[in-house]
């Protein structure tokens, strides 16, 4: 996981805590010159007011080591009042931060942001400061516990969601790191804003940590969704194909997603594919498919080769069998009383990229009723409509596929495929 401060941390903290030291300075400058009307205003007491003089010279000196000493003698005192306390615990966390004891600057600027008597106007960066500290140290409790302080009061910048989300996930909350970060999605998608690629990515891997496969593939659409990179589309459709689909037509759809966003990439799928358009009557769709395997050199090996040459020469054949008797074939369909045949030789004309006789078929055989997969006859119109260049009809028809869940999943990818195009 990337760290968010550590170039600017050291700076960042300091310039805080000056800010804090110098209220404290001030105070004691103005106890020996409070007025009547300044009474109400809380001052140190004249007990402690030489050694935190002291002390507030020694830092203004740098000598951060002999203030420390300082402080800690007007700690001791018993005599201390509350306010006492208060700027003890400010100006030790200032000299602490000067010589990089971070962990025990924390203890000190927590105590004095707590005490009641820190400005209003100091808190929000307070609680910020802590929080990036406690960040920096590995306290991860600590550092949510500031940070979703800075969230409940509205006073959390983007960099402040992004530690909290982190926090949870280096302190191995995958839980708390998932709903954190999914309700942060939410919230920046129902503000209409994109969410972060990197919020993204923090709440995909406490998916995959929690082995949450539904999780896992929720995260991944939604990168896809903001980011449509090939990788993304790689992991998501790579999720789908190991889970295994129902059936060969399903399957069968999913590898045509693949292809067109081209993370098709393993020989044993291209050849799979192949078989399979074969098999659904679809030949010239296989020879397509296994001619773009040879083009991206996919089989590597001699067998691979040899394999794949048959089963091209297997799919030219069939190809050209076909496509000499389509017209008759298109002709019987279109007397049929149902719309399957129709089907059939919109898939027919699909293989052979012939995209708008595709969907001149496909919607005839939908138009006509009776046919026996509705569902991924749609998404055959949708994507020959999309191949055809008519992205708005094809997100319609992507829309209309219902019925069969793997189907419907395929038929959102789509259309997110389809408008990003």
């Amino acid at each position: 996981m990337r760290n968010l401060m550590t170039q600017s941390f050291a700076t960042a903290v300091r310039a805080a805590f000056l800010s804090a030291v110098l209220v404290a300075v001030g105070s004691i400058a103005l106890q020996s010159v409070a007025s009547a009307a300044d009474e109400k205003k809380p001052m140190v007491s004249k007990e402690l007011a030489k050694p935190l003089k002291a002390a507030q010279e020694a830092l203004a000196a740098k000598k951060f080591a002999d203030a420390l000493v300082k402080l800690k003698e007007a700690d001791a005192n018993p005599k201390k009042t509350p306010y006492d306390q208060h700027i003890i615990n400010e100006l030790s966390g200032f000299a602490y931060v000067r010589l990089n004891n971070y962990a025990e600057a924390v203890k000190a600027l927590e105590a004095g942001l707590n005490d009641g008597f820190l400005d209003p106007g100091d808190v929000a960066n307070r609680v910020k400061t802590l929080a990036q500290v406690n960040y920096q140290l590995k306290n991860y409790d600590k550092a949510i516990e500031f940070g979703n302080r800075a969230i409940k009061s509205g006073t959390a910048d983007d960099e402040m969601m992004t530690l909290v989300g982190q926090a949870y996930y280096l302190k191995g909350d995958w839980k708390g790191t998932q709903k954190f970060e999914d309700n942060l999605i939410e919230q920046q998608v129902k503000a209409g804003k994109t969410p972060k690629s990197e919020t993204l990515q923090i709440a995909l891997s406490a998916c995959v940590k929690l082995n949450d496969a539904d999780c896992t593939t929720k995260q991944l659409e939604r990168l896809v969704t903001y980011y449509p990179k090939t990788e993304y589309w790689a992991q998501l459709l790579a999720t789908l194909h190991n889970e295994r689909q129902t059936s060969d037509r399903a399957t069968m759809q999913l590898y045509r997603l693949m292809l067109e966003v081209d993370v098709l990439k393993e020989p044993n799928d291209f050849n799979e594919m192949a078989q399979l358009a074969i098999e659904q009557g679809s030949p010239g769709e296989a020879q397509h498919v296994l001619e773009k395997g040879f083009e991206k050199n996919v089989f590597t090996d001699a067998r691979q080769q040899d394999k794949n040459k048959r089963l091209l020469e297997t799919a030219k054949k069939a190809a050209a069998t076909d496509l000499a008797i389509l017209a008759k074939v298109q002709q019987d369909a279109d007397a049929a009383p149902t719309g399957d045949k129709n089907v059939g030789v919109g898939l027919a004309y699909l293989g052979y990229q012939q995209y708008d006789k595709a969907a001149d078929n496909l919607s005839k055989g939908l138009g006509k009723g009776g046919v026996k997969n509705e569902a991924e006859a749609r998404l055959l119109l949708g994507i020959a409509q999309l191949k055809g260049g008519h992205k708005d009809e094809a997100v319609k028809a992507f829309k209309a596929v219902k019925g069969d869940p793997n189907l419907e999943r395929l038929a959102n990818l789509w259309t997110l495929h389809a408008r990003q195009a």
